[in-house]
């Protein structure tokens, strides 16, 4: 079977459907990204005091405490599950878009990659592996950027004439 292109042999119905699921996953991926920038979580130091608190920082405005173990691995596990699915998904369209093989491979797996290394990263960085918010930043800039070239591409394609 043929995937590359497939997106174009597709009924209308099936276009007007996925069209309609990348609007409303986009609005939830990037109102989730929303709240991380209101958690001050935007930058290595936010980032560190979000999970490990601050409550040494006599000057600190808004007072936060380290996370306990179970909203830890609430966090983690919340987050890798669903962005499993949700990458899973957006993987599965853009592999019958038509593309670049390389660059199709790279946009399929990577999220995956990025998700582990985003959320182990914050369970690691509150296990006391302070350098890890950089790994943190670093994956979830990757992720959001892999996301986001993912959904333009397929919404392009999606109602783009062959």
């Amino acid at each position: 079977m043929q995937l590359n292109g497939l997106i174009f042999t597709l009924p209308k119905e099936i276009k007007l459907l996925i069209g309609a699921f990348i609007i409303v996953l986009s609005i939830g991926f990037f109102t989730g990204l929303l709240f991380v920038g209101e958690t001050s979580s935007t930058n290595p130091n936010g980032i560190e005091e979000q999970y490990l608190g601050n409550e040494d920082d006599e000057n600190a405005t808004v007072m936060r405490f380290k996370k306990s173990d179970q909203e830890m691995l609430t966090l983690v596990h919340n987050h890798i599950l669903s962005m499993a699915i949700i990458f899973f998904l957006v993987g599965l369209l853009v592999a019958i878009t038509k593309l670049n093989n390389k660059l199709k491979i790279f946009l399929i797996v990577e999220p995956f990659v990025s998700v582990v290394l985003t959320f182990g990263g914050l369970y690691l960085l509150w296990k006391g592996m302070l350098w890890m918010k950089y790994i943190v930043m670093f994956s979830g800039i990757l992720m959001t950027l892999t996301y986001s070239l993912s959904v333009l591409i397929v919404f392009k394609q999606l109602f783009q004439k062959r």
